[in-house]
């Protein structure tokens, strides 16, 4: 979760016990923004292909060029949503624990929530939007396989069973979440257009913040060893 830490003056994001710095926090959004920024850029085209594909035909490079800039820039958006979405979950991962205190209680909760939101998801969008069914079964099959790709990667990583669940929540709770202008509007294009680039920058959050959790780590330890070795230094010289 996110907290200020007076002794440090530090802004800083935590999980577990490991904290994230200031430092870190800023190429942490950056790197996402970085993320969702391309991934849109390139996927705009294919999936708005039937409309730049004259852009390619003609040679056109001043829209070409145009056209990724606005895809960016609204990868870019997509990108702020998903840290909102992510900072989001900590808060509510970490407030769980503290209230149930266990960790099983709180991971079933989160499957029957995420069951839940992927049963919503595909029936009440069928009912309100009058769409076919079977294209939100689809595009619910795409975010929990996701999910089950990104959860079994995060066990990998972690060596531990207990981020299973709660990996598998926060990519489906928070991407269906995140994805909300898009379903209100419900056009094809938008839907695919936000999707994509959500599950990318949610899975990229979700696996990528223990790295900056150990260089931030790592950036402390080494602040504390210059520091050490300074007042060695006042020590001796005095």
């Amino acid at each position: 979760m996110v907290w200020y830490n007076q002794n440090t003056s530090k802004l800083v994001m935590n999980e577990g016990d490991e904290a994230l710095t200031s430092r870190n926090m800023v190429r942490f959004f950056f790197a996402t923004l970085g993320v969702g920024g391309l991934s849109t850029g390139i996927l705009g085209f294919m999936i708005r292909w039937q409309e730049m594909a004259p852009y390619f035909i003609h040679v056109d490079i001043q829209s070409i060029f145009g056209a990724f800039l606005w895809f960016t820039g609204m990868g870019f958006i997509f990108s702020l949503v998903s840290q909102v979405g992510y900072f989001a979950y900590l808060f509510v991962h970490q407030l769980g624990l503290d209230i149930f205190r266990s960790r099983t209680v709180w991971g079933a909760i989160q499957f029957v929530a995420a069951c839940y939101i992927l049963f919503d998801f595909v029936y009440f969008r069928a009912e309100a939007f009058s769409v076919h069914f079977n294209q939100s079964l689809l595009l619910a099959g795409i975010i929990l396989l996701a999910a089950l790709v990104v959860a079994f990667a995060k066990v990998k990583q972690t060596k531990t069973g207990s981020t299973f669940i709660p990996a598998v929540f926060f990519m489906v709770a928070a991407t269906i979440l995140e994805w909300v202008p898009a379903l209100r509007v419900n056009k094809e294009v938008w839907l695919y257009l936000m999707v994509f680039p959500l599950i990318l920058c949610n899975a990229f959050q979700l696996l990528v913040l223990p790295y900056f959790l150990k260089r931030s780590q790592k950036e402390r330890e080494e602040k504390a060893a210059v520091r050490k070795m300074a007042a060695r230094g006042q020590k001796t010289g005095n």
